[in-house]
């Protein structure tokens, strides 16, 4: 009897989204993402020992870019 894979990992987990992922997407520095999330602008979901890594759904990439595309 063949094994299936066990994908315990949630399908919503795959979604989310490093500082590298957004700065490559919105074409800008890590730093001002970054500088984003320091100032509020950016929600993200802090995780690992600490909460040192974050992590970003793509709807709050989406907020983030229509506050940002509204406020220019």
């Amino acid at each position: 009897m063949a094994k299936t894979p066990n994908n315990s990992t949630p399908h919503h987990a795959q979604q989310l989204m490093t500082v590298k992922d957004v700065a490559g997407v919105d074409n800008v520095s890590e730093k001002t993402v970054r500088r984003a999330i320091s100032a509020g602008l950016l929600e993200v979901i802090r995780v690992g020992p600490g909460g040192r890594l974050v992590r970003i759904t793509p709807a709050a990439h989406a907020a983030y870019r229509m506050a940002r595309k509204g406020g220019q």
